[in-house]
């Protein structure tokens, strides 16, 4: 009998402290400043160089170009930008090695999706994800 007792006072001391889960959809969840989220992709700003393709562990990352169709001007101009996020680690090496920023990292980290094919993340969805974008501070 001692036991219950025992138990039953451990409960009610437990049930007078604060909680310590989030109430998560309802409630944003504090990320820390240096957090890794999906990538944005500003393709106004991309000079197809391939470095965060090259440099990317996992080769999740697909980009080509095509010459610019002005002749007077120089350089290529984006044709496809694809991530696939079912293998990729969210690493950040593509956002440091790209010269222009055309990639940033953001705080959204939801990409939960029923079907592996939807993982495949196209031009348009990376441009439009404006979502929580962190300021990056660079000195």
């Amino acid at each position: 009998m001692k036991g219950v007792f025992k138990g039953l006072g451990y409960t009610l001391k437990e049930l007078t402290k604060k909680p310590v889960t989030y109430d998560y959809p309802n409630e944003p969840l504090a990320l820390p400043d240096r957090f890794r989220g999906i990538q944005k992709f500003y393709p106004e700003k991309c000079i197809v160089c391939n470095q965060c393709a090259a440099i990317c562990p996992t080769d999740c990352i697909k980009l080509t170009g095509k010459k610019h169709p002005d002749p007077s001007k120089k350089g290529k101009i984006i044709d496809t930008y694809t991530i696939n996020f079912e293998i990729c680690i969210l690493c950040d090496l593509c956002t440091e090695v790209c010269p222009t920023e055309a990639i940033i990292m953001t705080n959204n980290f939801e990409l939960a999706e029923y079907s592996r094919d939807e993982l495949y993340k196209d031009l348009s969805y990376l441009d439009e994800n404006d979502e929580s974008i962190r300021e990056v501070n660079k000195p």
